[in-house]
C-alpha cells in the first residue's frame, strides 16, 4: 500500500473511533440527566414529587398568622405537594370569610407558597340563628360577615354595632349586608374627621339605608344623629361638631337628636335629657351560621 493510501486508511480510522466516542458521550449524558431527574435535588429517588410538605410559606397583608394557616389548611401528614389539590385548600382559606382571596402555589421539592389578602372589620353585628345564643360577628366594607380571628381585643371594642339589618343565607353563608360602602364611608369619614366624636358610636342603624337613604346613629350617651347618604359626609360630619359646640358653649340642655339628612339650612335639633342607648339586637334571620374552625 502506497504511503498516501495508508494514510487515507489511518484517518478514517481516527474518523470512526471519534464518532463512537461521541455517540457514547451524548448517551451518557443522557442517562445522567434521566437519573437526576429522576432522583430529584436531594438525590434520593423521586425527592421531587415525593417528598412530605416540610414547610409553609405565608405572606398576608393582615392578621392572620401561620397557626391560623395550618389549621385551615388541615394537611394529611406526611403529605406531598402532589397529594394536595390547590383548588380545595384555596377554598378552605376563603370559607372564613375573612380572607377576600387567596393563592396556593407548589414550590418543590417541598415548599407550599400562600398568599392572602384579608378584608378589615368595620362593625360588628348580633346575629342569632334559631334558639341559639346570639353571637358577635364582624363585618367589612363590602359587606361580608365573619367571625374573625387575630384582631386585638381594643381594635374590636372600638367598633360600632350594627342595627336594623336583615340577614339572610346564600350559598350556604350569611349573604354580605347590602349598603356597607355607604355606612363604611360615614365610619371611615368620622374617624379621620371627628375621632373623638366617632369614639362616641355605639349602634348604627341601616333600617331607613335602603327606603330613605338615611344612616341613623346612636352615641354611648343616648344621642341620635341621622346622616343623609346623597350629601357629602365631611359636611354633615362638620354640621354636627359645630351643633355640639354650641349646645355646650350655651350650657343649656343637651342634645338629644340631630338630622343632618335635609338641606344643610334645615337641620333639627332636639334638646333633652338623651335617655341611654339600648344595647344593639340580636339579628334573627332564618339562616344557619356557617360552621367556623375553632380559632
Amino acid at each position: 500500500m502506497s504511503r498516501e493510501g495508508h494514510r487515507r486508511l489511518v484517518a478514517h480510522g481516527l474518523k470512526i473511533a471519534g464518532l463512537v466516542v461521541f455517540a457514547v458521550a451524548v448517551s451518557w449524558g443522557i442517562w445522567e440527566t434521566a437519573s437526576a431527574l429522576k432522583e430529584g435535588p436531594q438525590g434520593s429517588p423521586g425527592a421531587a414529587v415525593a417528598a412530605p410538605v416540610q414547610n409553609i410559606e405565608m405572606v398576608t397583608d393582615g392578621v392572620l398568622d401561620k397557626a391560623w394557616l395550618g389549621h385551615t389548611l388541615a394537611l394529611p401528614r406526611k403529605a406531598t405537594l402532589m397529594d394536595l389539590d390547590l383548588g380545595q385548600l384555596q377554598g378552605r382559606l376563603l370559607a372564613s370569610g375573612q380572607v377576600s382571596s387567596a393563592s396556593v402555589v407548589r414550590i418543590f421539592p417541598a415548599t407550599l407558597r400562600v398568599r392572602i389578602s384579608e378584608r378589615a372589620p368595620v362593625a360588628r353585628i348580633l346575629a342569632q340563628a334559631g334558639g341559639s345564643e346570639p353571637r358577635a360577628l364582624l363585618v367589612a366594607r363590602d359587606g361580608a360577615v365573619y367571625e374573625g380571628a387575630g384582631y386585638d381585643l381594643p381594635l374590636l371594642d372600638s367598633l360600632p354595632w350594627l342595627d336594623g339589618v336583615k340577614l339572610a343565607r346564600r350559598d350556604g353563608r350569611i349573604a354580605p349586608i347590602d349598603g356597607m360602602d355607604s355606612v363604611a364611608e360615614l365610619l371611615a369619614r368620622a374617624r379621620m374627621e371627628a375621632e373623638p366624636l366617632y369614639r362616641t358610636w355605639h349602634v348604627v342603624s341601616l333600617a331607613r339605608l335602603a327606603s330613605d337613604g338615611e344612616i341613623e346613629v346612636r352615641t354611648r350617651d343616648g344621642m341620635t344623629v341621622t346622616f343623609g347618604t346623597q350629601e357629602d359626609y365631611f359636611r354633615q360630619i362638620a354640621r354636627l361638631d359645630l351643633i355640639l359646640d354650641t349646645a355646650q358653649a350655651r350650657g343649656g340642655e343637651p342634645v338629644r337628636a340631630v338630622d343632618l339628612s335635609l338641606d344643610e339650612r334645615q337641620v333639627p335639633v332636639t334638646l333633652g335629657s338623651a335617655s341611654e342607648t339600648p344595647a344593639p339586637s340580636a339579628v334573627s334571620g332564618k339562616f344557619d351560621i356557617p360552621n367556623q374552625r375553632e380559632l
